[in-house]
């Protein structure tokens, strides 16, 4: 077969062979969309018209797009002045998505052709494609505005198109809505007509090459906030119930982050202006739309009176995230989805990286540690885990590559490679690979090409092996005292303890960080399976400084009491610290150490004095007594006194009054062992919980400090009854911003009365909750074993319904049945989630169920290690 014909059969079996993805065929290349919508908030739906206009490839006799739920009214196809085709056959392939556009006349290659199609499509209530979003208006009525979510796949739902991020095009977008409508795109607003009584339409200026996904348009009555403090204006928007000016914090700070990252990346932001939403139902937390983001209310709106310091943070790093995304990743965009990490990744890296300069009293980089860090090697130390580059064959498998992995996985990476060149140079490369790129697509492969270019390091040899492999090493340590060195070794670390050796074949490069008394030596680096390497003085040395390597490290029993000493000796900085606990913490569970050792290093810890090393302990403390959950009373109980010794006396001393002189940290400090604490029956603080929660509801809303809002309402679930969850409900329905309203709603599941917790499944499915919300309040259920039965066994009941509401292709039932299933503990527990699911379609989850389901057999693997030894522990500690 000639090379002609065989491209021929690639572009009409819509697969590219050589990479085993389902895409749309070759033979034509969208160039610029004339888009036109127009949106009826009576009957939920909208009429559109787009002009696409293609350059010809390969000679064409039919054209394949991306449609999703669109009825598609008239198509026309012209080639200069000539129509082709004024009624061509359509034939709609629903498993992949696509529309083939059949016409008798052929097309010959190097033409230019129009394609045009007039179309309705429905404005959903799923929060994808366009869709409608839904606020109450002043007198208590529903209200709508139209909006869009078109990442990853979801443009097709919109209007038909060519919906992969590497057919990049440019959109001249209008919409035609009431007078009294706000309308925005990307672009500023070209021009305005009347366009009927009482209507307009609002065309916009045509936007620079981009992909599909990055595409947005909202329609709807919006209040702004907008600030000057950039050379372009920077404006935050949202519906008429909101307070505008809880947009003043998001407002300016992007102002001052656009303003940052163009020094940084060298490269002026190249939109006319910057619109920030508050989208009252939204899927995601937030998304990069270039020049138009899009948030949840509670990841774009502060009222600094009401929230508390981590609300504050939560916030600036989502703001710093997206507008990272407005180069890396909107300028310059992965080819295809497995370069998702690339987006992702990096964002999440920038924004703590510029969240470190703008607020450097917030130390980000050592909660980086416990945040980031941990819940890479989390996931990735589960069997179905995924490499960070994964391959992606379809649409319906993106979803479940927006986790742990590609964004905290990816960002780890990014900074041991910013580590490894030094920081300097790391923005150096970045730099040109902007540069280089813009407007354009890349691969992984050319990100590490700008950083070996900007070093001199061949940076690709290095990294390639972290992203296209999956999984993590352990380090195993031994002692030769004699010659005063360490033998290290690296094996694949699995939660579940059954490595496979086929499953450790990978030999990462192991940045070893070794810090002794003379400093940190920074050159190090395991190569091969093992080495060994010169220690100056074994009084004193400490793997991984600072843990910016991606690995576990695991010492004899008597180095871990050592270096237990070593941190009371102040020879060990905060993030040593906290990484060593939550290494000795991952490797008790996984069978490398008993959890009797991670008890007694934890309890040396006592006089600890840092937020970050006490958030890491209480975390550990948490995984133990999760994992114990199903054990007997009498056990459980031992293991809430031993957490309630560990923290009380520390919550004490600390305090919970705030002070404006308190800093970002200490507020947070404060509120961390406070509720650790109350939590665990300390009388103290539960009975100030309750003083504090009364007054509250009493009217006074001064009584309970944002900062505490969480753990007070989480205790007086735990410990009260119907009373307290009443005055819960109406916090949930009547409080007067989206931050107060969901802390409310996530405490309800921690009411533990069986009739509450039927309540709490109910009320989740209730009008009063919506969709983006289904899981707040059954995340509470998690926390106590009543609670987790009852889920679990709701789930089942309710499965048709469930998957109604959370259609499979979205994230949000994933997330649930990971929620439903990933706490139990017991073989037969396992056993009843994996007999319901079969003989189910679990497309669009599978991933999800096979995490919970690794998750689940690791705590059955530790616990029939571990009981006894945690049983022997606490009675010779008293505790039982």
């Amino acid at each position: 077969m000639c090379r002609h014909q065989r491209e021929i059969d690639v572009a009409d079996s819509s697969m590219d062979i050589a990479k085993g993805r389902e895409v749309l065929p070759k033979n034509v290349k969208p160039l610029h969309y004339n888009l036109t919508l127009e949106p009826d908030f009576k009957t939920f739906k909208y009429d559109g018209y787009v002009e696409i206009e293609l350059d010809v490839v390969e000679d064409t006799k039919s054209i394949s797009l991306n449609t999703l739920e669109l009825d598609i009214h008239k198509t026309e196809i012209t080639c200069g002045s000539k129509t082709v085709s004024s009624s061509p056959k359509l034939q709609f392939d629903e498993d992949s998505q696509t529309t083939k556009i059949d016409f008798d006349e052929s097309i010959p290659a190097g033409n230019k052709a129009t394609l045009s199609l007039k179309f309705t499509g429905t404005l959903n209530d799923n929060m994808a494609g366009f869709y409608r979003s839904s606020y109450k208006g002043p007198n208590g009525e529903d209200a709508y505005m139209a909006t869009t979510q078109m990442e990853p796949t979801d443009a097709r739902r919109a209007f038909p198109c060519f919906d992969e991020p590497a057919l990049k095009a440019a959109y001249t977008v209008t919409l035609i809505a009431d007078d009294k409508m706000t309308c925005l795109s990307n672009m500023d607003v070209a021009h305005e007509k009347k366009a009927g009584e009482g209507r307009k339409a609002v065309t916009f200026n045509k936007t620079p090459l981009m992909s599909t996904y990055l595409l947005a348009f909202i329609v709807g009555e919006l209040k702004v906030y907008e600030t000057n403090e950039f050379r372009l204006p920077v404006r935050v928007f949202c519906t008429p119930d909101k307070n505008i000016d809880h947009g003043h914090f998001s407002a300016v700070l992007a102002a001052k982050t656009l303003k940052f990252y163009e020094e940084q990346f060298d490269s002026k932001f190249p939109l006319p202006k910057m619109d920030m939403v508050a989208i009252p139902d939204f899927s995601a937390g937030a998304m990069e739309n270039w020049g138009l983001v899009t948030y949840r209310v509670v990841d774009l709106l502060l009222d600094e009176k009401t929230s508390s310091a981590s609300t504050k943070q939560r916030i600036a790093e989502v703001v710093q995230h997206e507008l990272a995304h407005q180069w890396f990743g909107n300028l310059v965009t992965m080819d295809f989805w497995d370069g998702l990490w690339l987006n992702e990744g990096f964002a999440t890296w920038m924004s703590w990286y510029s969240c470190n300069i703008f607020y450097p009293e917030w130390k980000v980089w050592e909660g980086y540690v416990t945040d980031n860090l941990q819940s890479a090697l989390g996931l990735d130390s589960l069997r179905s885990s995924h490499p960070i580059e994964v391959p992606v064959k379809r649409a319906d498998e993106i979803n479940q590559i927006f986790d742990a992995i590609s964004y905290s996985k990816g960002s780890c990476v990014l900074r041991m490679i910013s580590k490894y060149l030094g920081e300097d140079v790391f923005m150096e490369g970045i730099r040109r690979y902007l540069k280089k790129h813009a407007y354009g697509n890349t691969q992984t492969g050319d990100l590490w090409a700008a950083l070996s270019d900007a070093s001199g390091k061949d940076v690709e040899r290095v990294a390639d092996i972290w992203t296209k492999n999956v999984g993590f090493p352990v380090v195993t340590v031994s002692e030769n005292e004699k010659e005063s060195s360490i033998q290290v070794k690296q094996n694949r670390f699995l939660r579940t303890a059954d490595v496979k050796p086929e499953e450790d074949k990978t030999l990462f490069p192991v940045f070893l960080g070794l810090r002794t008394k003379d400093g940190v030596n920074e050159e190090l680096t395991l190569n091969k399976r093992e080495d060994s390497f010169k220690v100056p003085d074994l009084d004193f040395y400490k793997l991984n400084a600072d843990h910016s390597g991606i690995y576990r490290t695991s010492y004899p029993a008597h180095r871990l009491q050592k270096l237990g000493e070593n941190a009371k000796a102040g020879l060990l900085t905060v993030e040593d610290r906290a990484g060593m606990i939550a290494d000795a913490g991952a490797l008790s569970a996984a069978g490398y150490q008993k959890t009797s050792g991670l008890l007694s290093l934890l309890k040396s810890f006592d006089t600890e004095p840092d937020f970050v090393v006490w958030d890491e302990i209480t975390a550990r403390v948490g995984t133990v007594r999760n994992a114990w959950l199903f054990e007997d009373q009498k056990t459980q109980d031992a293991l809430r006194a031993f957490q309630r010794d560990l923290v009380a006396n520390k919550a004490h001393k600390l305090g919970w009054t705030f002070k404006d002189t308190d800093g970002h940290i200490e507020q947070q400090f404060k509120a961390l062992l406070f509720g650790a604490s109350a939590g665990a029956g300390d009388e103290k603080t539960k009975a100030a919980a309750f003083e504090m929660f009364e007054k509250f509801a009493a009217g006074d809303r001064q009584a309970l400090h944002p900062n505490l809002r969480a753990s007070v309402y989480a205790v007086v679930l735990k410990y009260g009854g119907e009373k307290e969850y009443n005055v819960l409900v109406k916090e949930y329905e009547t409080a007067a911003n989206a931050d107060e309203r969901n802390a409310a709603l996530r405490s309800l599941g921690r009411a533990q009365q069986p009739e509450l917790i039927q309540r709490t499944l109910a009320y989740s499915l209730s009008k009063h909750v919506k969709d983006q919300d289904v899981y707040l309040p059954l995340a509470g259920l998690r926390a106590h074993a009543p609670g987790m039965e009852a889920f679990w066994a709701w789930v089942k009941e309710n499965w048709e319904v469930l998957v109604k509401k959370m259609p499979p292709s979205f994230t949000l039932l994933g997330s649930v049945v990971a929620m439903a299933s990933s706490g139990f503990t017991k073989k037969e527990q396992l056993q009843d989630v994996q007999s319901f699911f079969e003989g189910k379609s679990t497309k669009g989850f599978e991933r999800n169920l096979a995490q919970s389901v690794d998750a689940v057999k690791a705590k059955i693997g530790w616990l029939e290690r571990d009981a006894k030894d945690v049983e022997a522990w606490l009675k010779e500690n008293k505790y039982l």
